[in-house]
């Protein structure tokens, strides 16, 4: 059995990126989750998340597309990727907007290191975005960033995906409009995705040796949550979720930056926008973190 996009999940493994299925006409990966885990086949030693999963078997990619017309996720780190995603504003009730696209600023920042717009394999997006796919040095290691390179552009890296070319989300389709070669992340790029050093920890009176685990796995099972949450329901539980695991963060078990990267991405894979997700974990583990009552009477 072939299919468009069976065929855009194989050539997307040719090119040496590790894929997994999304759900038909979603950018939702379609794969459970940790709450829904059989432990059984990949997972039989414990549960294994999507970027675990991704592959470039074309048996096992040719099973699972098979039977589903998924839409095709990349999984970028394993991939070897950074991917600059380039948004579109979001336009008036009149139809315009003054903001300039991601891609536009994008271009400014360019000019301003005094390289020309770097040419590299180059997707467009359901919405009419852009992706700029770049290949990352073997021995660095970048997360995913939101804004930080300006308004309207974003980074997937590691515990980042992008959804391939072929797939379509709200009847649009994802497509290739620069099919060149996958370019090296310039050097001005890759010092600036660079992750800044953590925040300082909050004081505490006292921390027991097991602080860091019990907050590893609250963030753990409060993502898996904001993942699975109801139609509707998803900026709502990706608020709560947040506001639970803010205590660790202001006991000092958990660097912040931790938790938002996270809890953007699990907000980000249930649905949600990139800035909706953003202004709700601020807003809420803030209003943990001023709340939150000493570990010894928690």
């Amino acid at each position: 059995m072939t299919s468009p996009l069976l065929n855009a999940a194989l050539d997307a493994a040719e090119r040496g990126w590790r894929v997994f299925p999304l759900r038909p006409g979603d950018k939702r990966p379609a794969l459970h989750g940790e709450t829904a885990c059989p432990r059984t086949g990949e997972c039989t030693a414990g549960h294994r998340k999507w970027e675990q999963r991704a592959t470039t078997d074309p048996d096992r990619i040719r099973r699972a597309w098979s039977t589903c017309p998924f839409n095709i996720g990349i999984a970028t780190g394993p991939s070897g990727l950074v991917v600059v995603d380039l948004d579109m504003p979001k336009r008036t009730t009149k139809g315009s907007t003054d903001a300039p696209s991601g891609a536009t600023t994008f271009e400014a920042l360019c000019e301003r290191t005094g390289q020309p717009g770097p040419a590299t394999y180059r997707t467009r997006t359901a919405s009419g975005g852009q992706h700029l796919y770049f290949t990352a040095p073997p021995c660095t290691r970048l997360a995913n960033t939101a804004g930080r390179l300006g308004p309207l552009i974003d980074t997937r890296a590691w515990g980042g995906y992008v959804v391939a070319a072929g797939s379509i989300v709200q009847g649009a389709a994802y497509a290739v409009v620069d099919p060149a070669p996958v370019a090296q992340a310039p050097d001005w790029l890759l010092d600036a995705l660079k992750p800044s050093q953590p925040p300082a920890r909050p004081v505490v009176v006292s921390m027991p040796k097991c602080g860091t685990r019990a907050a590893q796995a609250a963030l753990d099972r409060e993502c898996d949550t904001v993942r699975a949450a109801p139609e509707k329901q998803g900026n709502t539980t990706l608020n709560r979720s947040a506001f639970k695991v803010g205590r660790f963060v202001a006991w000092g078990d958990i660097p912040r930056h931790e938790v938002e990267q996270a809890f953007q991405a699990a907000g980000e894979e249930r649905g949600l926008t990139v800035a909706e997700c953003r202004a709700t974990i601020r807003s809420a583990l803030d209003s943990s973190i001023r709340s939150a009552r000493p570990r010894e009477t928690a």
